[in-house]
């Protein structure tokens, strides 16, 4: 291995209100040596998630991220050497490799990927993103034909995808995004019936005109009053899928949360599941599968955000927690 250097996106102050580029900055290191069993990881891009945020707050589905640490992150990575069983040097991998342009891993915590053109597809509809969208909808919102499905963040990684898994079961899709531009988007392009612009209209009443037969599947990534919004518009035995809360993530904690919850989820019965994509491992190969035939086909649009330079992530996560990107936003590093 050339003596090349390590640069890395350290969070030097983990953040009470708003994040900001000032808590994080720019190190260099030297590159990490691997040891038996591990595998020396150059890391090509960088997923960005809102849930790189809620990190920050605690311990999660994982280690909460603690001030000094390299950023916490998912990348796909191209492996350089290897002492590691399975693993040669070119192989492509999904591993959690933080904000930097090289990592050492043992093998157990690396996920072979295969090797595809664009690369950029294994870490949206064949990645993360693909995944969460395939399994929260089809395993927990169990939406039928002629049903009403409903999706916040509709423009995001996920959101994105549901909304058209969702119109390929037949159903009858409304997006909720913030802006009219991306509003046109969910409709024109990815054939949404209807999308609602919660920047600029009151989304309980906007419900009622998109909705007029109610909600059977709502597929959360925002929690808040959007939740709740959708809540009063569920029909009996309703299914929620709750992906996300992006809304409480970034900022002040909400002055309260969505009301008359008990209630509702007893009178109208309905099902309110949390989930994180790993529950349905076993069920990730034909997801795949599934996937490819279906971009395959062109019954998937992809759509992702790309920027350049592991010095821009930061500031492409905040933007991303401001609802910047349409599709799935990663960091090109090499």
């Amino acid at each position: 291995m050339p003596a090349e250097k390590n640069r890395q996106i350290a969070i030097v102050e983990l953040p009470q209100g708003k994040l900001s580029e000032s808590h994080f900055k720019l190190v260099e290191s030297t590159v990490p040596e691997p040891h038996e069993g591990d595998a020396l990881l150059k890391v090509r891009y960088i997923s960005l998630d809102a849930a790189n945020r809620a990190w920050m707050q605690g311990a999660t589905y994982r280690d909460a991220i603690e001030a000094g640490q390299v950023m916490a992150g998912g990348a796909i990575a191209e492996v350089i050497s290897s002492t590691a069983e399975g693993f040669k040097p070119g192989d492509l991998v999904f591993a959690d490799t933080g904000w930097q342009e090289f990592a050492v891993l043992p093998a157990k915590q690396l996920t072979k990927l295969p090797s595809l053109e664009p690369m950029t597809h294994l870490l949206s509809v064949y990645g993360i993103a693909g995944l969460t969208a395939y399994f929260g909808l089809f395993e927990i919102g169990q939406p039928k034909e002629g049903e009403t499905v409903v999706v916040s963040a509709a423009a995001g990684s996920v959101g994105s995808i549901v909304g058209q898994l969702a119109k390929m079961r037949g159903c009858r899709v409304v997006g909720i995004a913030g802006g009219k531009e991306k509003c046109d988007w969910l409709v024109k392009e990815l054939g949404f019936d209807a999308a609602i612009d919660y920047k600029n209209e009151p989304v309980h009443k906007a419900l009622k005109e998109a909705c007029p037969k109610g909600i059977d599947v709502y597929f959360d990534n925002v929690g808040g009053d959007i939740l709740e919004a959708c809540l009063f518009r569920m029909n009996l035995f309703g299914r929620i899928a709750c992906c996300g809360a992006v809304s409480q993530y970034d900022g002040d904690a909400p002055a309260h949360g969505p009301r008359g919850v008990p209630g509702l989820i007893v009178t109208k019965r309905l099902k309110m599941q949390g989930f994180i994509v790993m529950d349905f491992n076993d069920k990730r190969d034909q997801a795949l599968k599934d996937l490819e035939r279906w971009v395959g086909e062109g019954k998937i649009k992809v759509q992702e955000d790309v920027i350049e330079g592991l010095e821009n992530t930061p500031k492409a996560l905040i933007g991303l927690l401001a609802g910047e990107n349409r599709g799935k936003r990663m960091i090109k590093v090499a």
